[in-house]
């Protein structure tokens, strides 16, 4: 059985994992037959985003599809900017990855003749999205989980919030550069541990929380994103913030998406009041299968017209029965709340889902830093590009989550000097904040300005301005941090104030629209796709 973390300062593995998702599940139970794992989660080990992903998992399984099928529409979904090694990577080893998942017991829904059903999502020209009715991402979670609960070599340690990755500055007596581990507060002792290996992984997931409106648990802080940058890492594309176009909207339930693939199976847009006009069409010739970037930049354009706070999905022309059948889940909540997606249609609004950009990587989920990786949405692999396709974010998670695992066991067969001595957390000059308040504050005050100023669409002086709230709050929060102990909302608030920076650096340093990224000052679309590469 899988060992829960002692009661103990100091901690140390042979690799250190920061996510418990499918990326850093699936690079454990790679590992742990061979060597000593620790995988470290903000909350409950299941409580990331792959419990919450809906949807499914693209792959290449239908009769007729292909392999080069699935590199084009991510690379025309991508708007170019993908590196295609890394799509044909990825691409490639996704049959693989659903074949491994099956054989840990997720239950996909069987097809009539094939082995699994196929469904569509926007983006794809094929049926090719594996899933497990509408609870894709909760029936991963569950099988990997349970294999790593499993598993003897793996500890699970929960509640840990990392503070700041362990490099060669925080060694007694000095060490090669490189990365040993990570520093993590722990909640139910109220203080700051150390967790070394001799390799480290970050599969913390996204920064969609920087946004006022996300579809993403309250974790999704980019605090892999903010501590790599903080140690010397290099990031990309952090312009690039996929706004799912499809988020329920209802006064008390704020995050709750209605998959892609209900517009997939026919589900309709349609105009608030009167006729209920349809208005995809108008956009873009694929209508509601558009990828997300069309659709979401199309709802949002109808709501400024109409000055409406949402617009409707609708799935009632469908039959009542394929409709509770394929979308279980999202059925019996919306019942919950007095919606019955048959009889009337759905209130949705845009919210930030996916962060395409993150730490820059290879092929093998190699950071800047030797010892770190990255996989998963903290990483930018060159998969997505200026816009992810539906269905390919948990496909990334575990394609690269093998290939971590793989580099790591090769690199650790020969390398083997343990993690150098590490000096303890020190906290012997600040003291308990008395004025928690001011990070409440500041936490409203980023997210609204995020979803004003830096949001679907933009304008160079609407960055600006979100650039100058950026750099008073970043000295504020900087003070803040300096004189008082950590604590859970002040780490998670300073990761989302270096991740927005990040992000607003990056979209004024992009003078064109392209993919996600669309500004009124630069409508054109640059003749070369060059990725946008910030360096500490």
């Amino acid at each position: 059985m899988a060992k829960r973390a002692p009661a103990a300062e100091a901690h140390d593995y042979d690799v250190v994992i920061a996510g418990s998702g499918a990326a850093g599940l699936t690079c454990a139970l790679n590992l742990a037959d061979r060597f000593r794992v620790v995988v470290l989660s903000k909350g409950d080990i299941s409580a990331g985003s792959t419990a919450w992903a809906q949807g499914g998992i693209a792959a290449v399984f239908e009769e007729g599809d292909t392999f080069e099928s699935h590199i084009e529409d991510t690379m025309v979904a991508g708007a170019g900017l993908n590196d295609r090694r890394a799509v044909e990577f990825v691409v490639e080893n996704a049959p693989a990855a659903i074949l491994r998942l099956a054989e840990l017991g997720v239950p996909f829904n069987p097809g009539e003749r094939e082995r699994f059903h196929l469904t569509r999502e926007g983006g794809h020209s094929a049926r090719r999205i594996v899933h497990v009715d509408d609870a894709t991402g909760w029936a991963v979670q569950q099988a990997l989980e349970a294999a790593a609960r499993a598993h003897p070599n793996i500890t699970l340690a929960s509640d840990r919030v990392g503070v700041d990755l362990i490099t060669d500055r925080h060694a007694e007596g000095g060490a090669p550069r490189g990365v040993y581990g990570l520093y993590a507060y722990d909640r139910a002792n109220r203080r700051v541990e150390r967790f070394t290996g001799r390799a480290t992984v970050l599969a913390t997931g996204g920064a969609s929380r920087v946004y006022l409106y996300s579809t993403n648990p309250d974790g999704a802080t980019g605090d892999g994103i903010a501590m790599a940058w903080r140690a010397g890492c290099r990031v990309s594309n952090m312009e690039f913030n996929q706004f799912h176009p499809t988020c329920l909207f209802h006064p008390t339930v704020k995050n709750f998406l209605i998959t892609e693939a209900m517009r997939g199976e026919g589900g309709r847009l349609r105009l608030p009041g009167g006729r209920g006009e349809r208005f995809m069409p108008r956009f873009d010739e694929r209508g509601e299968l558009a990828p997300r970037d069309v659709v979401a930049r199309a709802i949002d354009h109808e709501m400024k017209r109409l000055g409406v706070d949402n617009v409707l999905l609708d799935v009632t022309h469908l039959d009542p029965d394929f409709v509770i059948g394929h979308f279980p889940t999202i059925y019996r909540r919306l019942l919950e709340l007095g919606i019955d997606p048959t009889k009337q249609p759905i209130p949705v609004v845009p919210a930030a889902h996916y962060s395409c950009g993150g730490v820059l990587i290879d092929r093998a989920g190699r950071t800047d830093l030797d010892g770190l990786y990255a996989i998963g949405e903290v990483s930018q692999s060159g998969l997505h590009g200026a816009n992810r396709m539906a269905s390919n974010s948990l496909l990334e998670c575990l394609v690269f989550g093998q290939a971590a695992a793989d580099d790591i066991a090769a690199r650790l067969a020969t390398e083997t000097p343990p993690a150098p001595a590490i000096r303890p957390w020190d906290e012997s000059r600040v003291t308990d904040s008395d004025e928690e308040v001011v990070v409440r504050h500041n936490w409203a005050e980023l997210r609204r300005f995020m979803w004003d100023y830096v949001g679907i669409v933009r304008t160079t002086k609407r960055l600006e301005r979100a650039a100058h709230r950026v750099a008073l709050l970043k000295a504020e929060i900087f003070d803040y941090y300096a004189n008082f102990r950590v604590t859970p909302d002040l780490i998670e608030l300073r990761n989302l104030v270096d991740v927005a920076d990040l992000i607003v650096r990056s979209a004024l340093a992009r003078k064109e629209s392209r993919g996600l990224h669309y500004t009124l000052d630069y409508p054109d679309l640059l003749p070369e796709a060059v990725d946008t590469v910030l360096t500490p």
